[in-house]
């Protein structure tokens, strides 16, 4: 049951700051929301920033631990390490593997699976019913699948175990295999609290009230709660499965 202590104990994390926490991811959103704007810049940075922004949000969990005040401006902490330019090439490498898996879905479905996701057509039952894209997601899914894994903690191997680029995605990779019960276990606690107990919170207020906009209200901030525990139970595993320094740092020497 590792999976779900890494669930609790991301929980136990959130609630020693959720104000701090819950608004350093707020100012997240804001800066993503902004970066969004940027044409076609805007389309590719927020993903090759992703390990940029996650080393911030587990640095932010480290000084929660140690009982140490969260403040925005540590979002901004990675850039200003030496690790930056690893950073910013794990983010990349991870933008082209989630490219390669959707390239094998679009083989799949003729793209309806992209389409979808990108917003460029709706959730059409007749379109979807006569495509194959259930089995699209499902070869991206496993395509991706080793990646993820690989990706899953390279940020912090690189910036705080001062690993390479490769270094860090192979330990990553072997690491998650070798707890993947654990993991495993962790995922399917990930879908119950973030998926299946807010679709039956919002099938609820559905049924008693029949307010779109109160849903709205409701579910928004609950989806954010979740995601600031979800990246706090990430700081969790980290720690679970790897030494940490006593103060875990950004601002490190480190070689691509």
């Amino acid at each position: 049951m590792t999976g779900w202590l890494w669930l609790k104990e991301g929980f136990a994390l959130f609630r020693k700051q959720p104000v701090e926490l819950s608004t350093l991811f707020i100012s997240y959103m804001f800066i993503m929301i902004a970066i969004g704007i940027v044409p076609v810049i805007g389309q590719v940075a927020p993903m090759i920033l992703v390990p940029v922004f996650s080393l911030a949000f587990l640095s932010a969990s480290a000084q929660v631990r140690n009982d140490e005040r969260v403040f925005p401006k540590l979002l901004f902490s990675a850039f200003r390490s030496p690790a930056i330019k690893s950073l910013l090439l794990l983010g990349t490498l991870q933008l082209a593997a989630g490219l390669l898996a959707l390239g094998v879905s679009v083989l799949i479905d003729g793209g309806v699976f992209w389409k979808v996701l990108s917003g460029e057509t709706g959730m059409d039952p007749a379109v979807i019913g006569e495509s194959n894209m259930g089995l699209a997601i499902l070869a991206a899914a496993l395509v991706y699948l080793p990646a993820a894994m690989a990706f899953w903690y390279a940020a912090p191997l690189v910036a705080w175990q001062k690993m390479t680029v490769t270094k860090a995605v192979f330990y990553s990779l072997f690491a998650v295999r070798q707890h993947f019960k654990a993991f495993v276990v962790y995922g399917l606690s990930w879908v119950a609290v973030g998926v299946v107990l807010p679709t039956m919170a919002s099938l609820l207020l559905a049924l008693l009230f029949n307010s779109a906009s109160l849903i709205v209200m409701v579910m928004m901030p609950l989806s954010m709660l979740l995601t600031v525990v979800l990246y706090s139970s990430f700081y969790i595993t980290y720690t679970d499965v790897f030494p940490v320094p006593e103060q875990p740092a950004v601002a490190v020497d480190v070689n691509v």
